[in-house]
């Protein structure tokens, strides 16, 4: 009878107390398996007596993360494979990885066998150059985007030697935790590569063991630690069964990151490794498995909506294209009053220009430079066409074009005889950044167009894209204006912040390059951007290998 009433009392008392030390756990940062060095756990109790997350220190240790789910918020892998698909191999090719998702989701997304099969329709055919471009241009802004900010900022940032080990083959991630991240050794799967005439190919096919074999266990040993036998002092994972990762056992301390600390503790931008200024690719969201099939399902209808959208900026007068573009989901602000001068900076300038310059001369709009539609944008909130000039555009962007585009040679005296010639006719648009960047930062302004026309308008304009970016680097430009008006519900916001102070022109005193920086903060300012000293060559250096010139 007393083991009858008293047994259940016991068991649910355990249970209950075991279901307090779980919340307990999960509660904390990370979750503390074992030390092979002590048999007791860290303490999580402050000087006070209150309980805090045990957070570890990787101060002059070696540590060992796990890069998806240890450094990463997230341990997914098919969005990373998606992208590669995506921006390396194309549309086909992305669409043959979401028909093999459920496959990949039945072997598992983690397991040996679902990252072959991803690797093998990623991979299979692809040229190392492209895999390298989406791995230098592409991938870095999402995986800064995710990076758990208490496992890089305690464990990662401290250490004296990093170590990172990825499932995912070695190419698509080395180059952003080498050049952002600074560690000291990658270790993940190889690729094989074939020889067809002069040019080289993936096949799909991973090189030796995969990568929860112990083969790569042996790797990794090999990599870090030499043949002294050394071990590591902490290894950080997430998974349902941390001891399952071939590098724990050359690991002295392990620790779990939590399911709820990896959701909420993102890095913030102010605190990335490396300022994230230039990004290539099109895709302007995470391709996990239900939103690239969102995306597929609706690229049609984007289509079809793009041909729309630019129509009615060609066709259409503008009185009415606010409200037509409204119908079809075009969000467009503007704000300021644009292209009036302030009073007596029109005589003043005059009085003050040579005798050889023409005395009528138009308002000088200087412009951000977000999209190629930037002038057109411009246009329509100033109800007056505004010709545009421009360093490098297609032909089919020029042929579409409601309004006079003219190319610059990239000759100085050249380009500033046609950006003369074109303000005695009137209004002209110029962008001084000679290319378009997608982060809240401005590029270097060349001064060029402040030694033209002291009649000067600085305009911010911010472009917002949901799905498709409608700039590329490396690809085909001549899609651009079709890529951003395929998006669901594409943005533009355009503010006329005034002309420009006399005292802050050239008939003030000013050089041409003092001009040129105080307008770029004042744009910055306005649109809360950070202002560099990055030009158009050292985007398209980084991100495609050229000088970003469009032949004609």
């Amino acid at each position: 009878m007393v083991f009858h009433t008293i047994l259940p009392k016991i068991a649910v008392h355990w249970l209950f107390n075991l279901y307090r030390a779980a919340r307990k756990l999960r509660s904390n940062a990370f979750q503390y398996y074992y030390n092979r060095n002590s048999t007791t756990k860290p303490s999580t109790t402050n000087p006070k007596g209150t309980t805090t997350p045990f957070i570890p220190s990787g101060a002059d240790k070696t540590v060992v993360c796990d890069f998806h789910g240890g450094l990463l918020a997230s341990t997914a892998l098919f969005p990373y494979f998606m992208l590669v698909a995506c921006e390396g191999g194309g549309l086909l090719r992305a669409l043959l990885l979401l028909c093999a998702y459920p496959l990949v989701r039945l072997l598992g997304e983690r397991s040996d066998a679902g990252v072959r099969v991803m690797t093998f329709v990623a991979f299979s055919g692809l040229r190392p150059r492209d895999a390298d471009l989406v791995a230098r241009a592409i991938l870095p802004k999402f995986y800064m985007e995710r990076l758990n900010a208490q496992v890089y900022g305690r464990l990662w940032v401290p250490a004296r030697r990093k170590v990172a080990v990825t499932s995912a083959p070695r190419v698509v991630v080395e180059w952003f935790l080498k050049e952002y991240m600074a560690a000291d050794v990658v270790v993940g799967s190889e690729l094989q590569m074939v020889r067809v005439g002069r040019a080289w190919y993936f096949t799909g096919l991973m090189c030796g063991p995969g990568p929860a074999g112990p083969g790569m266990r042996q790797k990794a040993l090999g990599e870090v630690f030499g043949a002294d036998g050394a071990m590591a002092d902490v290894a950080v994972v997430r998974s349902s069964n941390p001891l399952d990762h071939p590098f724990i056992p050359c690991c002295k301390e392990l620790y779990v990151v939590s399911r709820e600390s990896a959701s909420t503790s993102r890095l913030p931008r102010e605190m990335y490794p490396k300022p994230l200024i230039f990004h290539d690719g099109r895709l302007a969201f995470l391709p996990t498995a239900p939103a690239t099939l969102a995306f597929f399902l609706f690229l049609p209808l984007g289509f079809i909506l793009s041909v729309i959208r630019i129509s009615i900026g060609i066709v259409l007068p503008y009185e009415i294209n606010f409200v037509a573009g409204a119908l079809f989901g075009i969000r467009f602000r503007t704000s300021g009053r644009g292209g009036a001068p302030m009073p007596g900076a029109r005589a003043a300038n005059n009085n003050n220009s040579s005798s050889s310059k023409p005395k009528n001369r138009g308002v000088l709009f200087v412009c951000t430079h977000r999209t190629l539609v930037d002038p057109i944008m411009l246009t329509t909130a100033l109800q007056k066409p505004v010709p545009a000039v421009t360093y490098s555009l297609s032909r089919l962007s020029e042929l579409i074009a409601p309004i006079k585009t003219v190319r610059l040679t990239r000759d100085r005296r050249r380009d500033a005889e046609t950006m003369a010639r074109l303000l005695s006719k009137g209004d002209l648009a110029v962008c001084p950044e000679g290319t378009t960047c997608r982060e809240p930062y401005l590029l270097r302004f060349s001064p060029l167009f402040a030694e033209l026309a002291d009649d000067m308008e600085p305009v911010a304009l911010d472009a917002q894209s949901t799905w498709i970016y409608g700039t590329t680097a490396s690809g085909h430009k001549w899609l651009d204006p079709v890529a951003f008006f395929a998006n669901p519900v594409p943005a533009y916001r355009v503010e006329f912040l005034g002309a420009v102070p006399r005292e802050h022109t050239r008939a003030g005193g000013r050089t041409s390059a003092e001009v040129a920086n105080w307008v770029q903060r004042r744009l910055g300012d306005a649109l809360g951007f950070e202002c560099t000293g990055f030009s158009r060559r050292d985007k398209y250096m980084m991100l495609a290998g050229n000088d970003g010139v469009v032949a004609k």
